[in-house]
């Protein structure tokens, strides 16, 4: 083939080198535009935009080349100008206070994932200083990154007063609580029904002392699994048996674990989460208390690593997917028609029987 023929080719191809060349060129005065791509792509602009957008009505083969197009060039859609015909961004804003807890995680990794799924990005964040001023700071910030919607991960004792900074136009939904004091939509794992769950698993074994480690003081979650658990033994006639301060660390089970490795009429350990747990079965291995022989030992999480320690972690799996699907939909319905009705929806959790619990000794 001559050369001449060869660079005719070129030029007749949809995604050619002189094309492609020609719009660099042109770049040098101005950045490729979606004129540039649809004409070396050979397609309409209705078309280019429709790829840009994702939309589906677009053969793949089209698709293909319109985005290698975009990449030759170096073509970047306008997202200013597409949120503005759109009326919204399509980006959802996630404040937390930490990314250290394993709830945290899997909240905000379901979350995103499931915006994702549904079109929207995510933005996160993370503001270590728990107070109001925080608050409303990392919300006035996410309004001028431009999101539609902002999910709040919910803290003890900063909600309420906090609320007042928020201003209206952007919806905030609460992920981690359901207390209707908040005056905000809300939507949580059951904790109550976990705790409940938790317990009454180990008085079905028989066990009649049963301690708690709980979670931090004044932590949402915290709270009401030790109330669920003070409740459940009182309804079945039981006087609560100790509670050991932790802070979600398996460093804070350990300790409380050395303590009630010498307290023999304790049989059950209810721990507010699964690393708590298996620091209480560490210290209890070590002081040759045998788990779950002589006492057993109950988690809370269904941590991803819980099947695998010694003996496996019998525990309470909190359903993160569909807390992140729950909050999508109320997210995503609010981004259409502004504002996310009051409620507070609860998700239920679900019991995983292991190798940490068993009757109890006679």
């Amino acid at each position: 083939m001559s050369r001449a023929a060869a660079a005719g080719n070129s030029a007749l191809h949809p995604t050619g080198g002189q094309h492609v060349r020609r719009a660099r060129k042109k770049g040098t005065k101005h950045s490729p535009v979606m004129a540039d791509v649809a004409r070396i792509a050979g397609v309409s602009a209705q078309t280019v935009s429709r790829v840009s957008n994702g939309e589906p009505n677009v053969r793949e083969e089209t698709r293909r080349r319109v985005i290698q197009v975009m990449r030759e060039v170096g073509y970047r859609p306008n997202v200013a100008a597409r949120a503005l015909k759109r009326g919204r961004y399509n980006s959802v804003g996630v404040i937390t206070f930490t990314l250290s807890t394993y709830g945290n995680m899997k909240t905000i990794d379901a979350l995103s994932t499931t915006l994702a799924g549904r079109g929207f990005s995510t933005t996160l964040m993370v503001t270590s200083e728990r107070t109001e001023k925080s608050v409303s700071g990392a919300y006035n910030r996410l309004v001028e990154e431009a999101v539609d919607a902002i999910v709040l991960l919910f803290e003890e004792g900063l909600i309420d007063s906090a609320e007042a900074e928020f201003p209206p136009g952007v919806p905030v939904l609460i992920v981690g609580s359901t207390r209707q004091e908040l005056r905000m939509p809300t939507v949580d794992v059951d904790q109550d029904q976990g705790g409940v769950l938790a317990t009454r698993h180990l008085l079905e074994l028989g066990h009649r002392q049963i301690c708690h480690v709980r979670g931090p003081r004044r932590g949402f979650a915290a709270d009401k699994r030790e109330r669920a658990w003070r409740r459940t033994l009182e309804d079945a006639g039981l006087r609560p048996g100790e509670v050991f301060p932790g802070d979600w660390s398996a460093e804070s089970g350990y300790r409380a674990g050395t303590i009630i490795a010498g307290r023999p009429e304790i049989t059950a350990v209810f721990a507010g989460n699964d690393s708590m747990a298996i620091g209480v079965i560490r210290a209890l291995t070590e002081a040759g208390r045998r788990v779950p022989q002589e006492v057993s030992v109950m988690g809370f999480d269904d941590a991803s690593d819980s099947a695998y320690v010694v003996p496996p972690l019998t525990t309470v799996s909190q359903n993160f997917e569909t807390l992140g699907r729950l909050a999508t939909e109320l997210v995503v319905d609010a981004v259409s028609s502004g504002s996310i009705a009051l409620q507070h929806v609860l998700v239920p959790c679900s019991l995983v029987v292991r190798g940490s619990t068993a009757p109890a000794p006679h």
